[in-house]
């Protein structure tokens, strides 16, 4: 069942350790089929190591099982809650990623200090407040906070990313560590001045619009 994506999701799981994203079995990607809306996503405490294609889990939008033999992520109900509200979005990805993670410790976003942040972010990070894990407080709290950006941090928790694939989501999780380490680096040398709003919104529409080999 859903073989391609299946296999897209089996391979934006690994790029998380790939990326130092995760640690043993934190973390999780899922997708969405957009015909069905049914979700693929990484089964609770497999080793990314360990983990083939057909251990991923699908689940139907109400959280049912529709194939698979293992139990999905305990973050299932966080995935699921967003695609529920959020039918742009076909990809989700959470980690603990360290520099990221500290900023989400202290409940602080990331600052939008650089070229690179206004280009794929169109914005500094948020920070939403804490929730539990388990249910979809998560996802309530990722959406209330999230606004246009794809990433966000979780108070006490980690980081959470969106995407119209898992791909996306993906590439979006890696950027904001690599985000994260420089801010982090810079607020130890000094004290960074944010970019201008009108010039992070100039950034962001070139790069939309311009990066890239598209159109």
């Amino acid at each position: 069942m859903l073989d391609s994506l299946r296999q897209e999701v089996w391979a934006a799981n690994l790029e998380l350790p790939r990326a130092g994203l995760v640690t043993w079995t934190s973390g999780n990607v899922s997708g969405r089929d957009p015909e069905t809306g049914l979700v693929v996503i990484k089964p609770s405490g497999v080793r990314y190591e360990q983990l083939r294609p057909e251990d991923l889990v699908v689940v139907d939008l109400a959280g049912n099982v529709v194939e698979g033999r293992l139990k999905p992520s305990v973050d299932t109900a966080t995935h699921l809650y967003i695609y529920q509200h959020r039918p742009d979005v076909g990809g989700v990805v959470h980690t603990h990623s360290a520099y990221a993670t500290a900023f989400a410790a202290v409940g602080r976003p990331i600052p939008c200090i650089l070229t690179a942040m206004a280009d794929e972010f169109g914005g500094p990070i948020p920070c939403g407040e804490y929730a539990p894990v388990g249910g979809e407080e998560i996802g309530r709290e990722v959406l209330r906070s999230i606004g246009t950006s794809p990433a966000i941090l979780m108070k006490n928790h980690g980081v959470f990313t969106i995407g119209r694939t898992a791909t996306d989501a993906v590439k979006a999780a890696v950027m904001v560590e690599d985000v994260a380490r420089t801010v982090f680096l810079a607020m130890r040398l000094g004290d960074p001045e944010e970019l201008p709003s009108a010039e992070i919104l100039r950034a962001h529409r070139r790069y939309v619009e311009k990066y890239g080999q598209g159109g």
